[in-house]
């Protein structure tokens, strides 16, 4: 029959298939039609063969995150704390526009996963050897981290728009249509706010007036001055 999933072989299931799978799924049908059932589709293969590796929907969906976290390459050694910190957020930026469905696996469960940890570990680390005090390294993770998943999957919405036809026309119409009497400067800037929904210069603009606010702020201190 045209479209049957091929069985897959009897003892060659394996955890790291059935991630292989689940991936597949959640980047051809999104993350909102991942299931366990889908996923033993997929494989050919009954959805209880599938808990004998993992206890539940949740179990696998953090297997998936952690298996795309695993790429984010560690950070890089022998340069300065504001490179390191450039190279963590355009590394995970580029996984995150690689898997798109790694947005939305981050959003959901976001303190699940020991790869998120290692990713996390490798930035506060750099921070604390910079001379970030406890809290202020504790923040600025947080900021940098919630700005790449929003700044990115920002860009990701933004780019399956313009992929759409319809929804690329309605935006078109809806800044068309606005007042330039009841918004000057929104109509003024169209094109330059048009131009600022994503890429490269954008993401290293914001990212660059995150670093100039740290370096020019008492963010950062000698190593012996955090001693609490």
């Amino acid at each position: 029959m045209a479209g049957a999933k091929t069985r897959t072989p009897r003892n060659t299931l394996n955890p790291e298939l059935i991630v292989r799978a689940a991936l597949d799924l959640m980047e051809t049908k999104g993350t909102d039609a991942f299931s366990l059932r889908g996923v033993a589709a997929e494989l050919g293969v009954g959805p209880m063969a599938l808990y004998t590796y993992f206890r539940n929907k949740d179990d696998l969906y953090d297997a998936v995150r952690n298996h795309l976290m695993a790429l984010v390459p560690a950070v890089p050694e022998g340069e300065s704390w504001p490179d390191q910190v450039r190279a963590v957020c355009r590394d995970l930026r580029r996984l995150l526009l690689e898997h798109p469905c790694l947005a939305q696996l981050l959003g959901s469960r976001p303190l699940s996963g020991h790869e998120t940890a290692r990713v996390a570990e490798g930035l506060l680390g750099v921070l604390r050897s910079a001379g970030f005090d406890k809290e202020t390294a504790a923040r600025t993770h947080t900021t940098l981290f919630t700005y790449v998943l929003g700044a990115t999957s920002w860009e990701i919405q933004m780019a399956t728009e313009r992929r759409d036809p319809e929804a690329w026309r309605r935006l078109r119409t809806t800044m068309e249509s606005l007042s330039s009497a009841e918004f000057p400067t929104v109509v003024e800037l169209a094109p330059e706010l048009a131009r600022t929904t994503g890429g490269d210069e954008q993401f290293d603009y914001g990212l660059d007036l995150l670093l100039a606010g740290l370096e020019s702020s008492n963010a950062v201190r000698t190593p012996a001055s955090r001693s609490r």
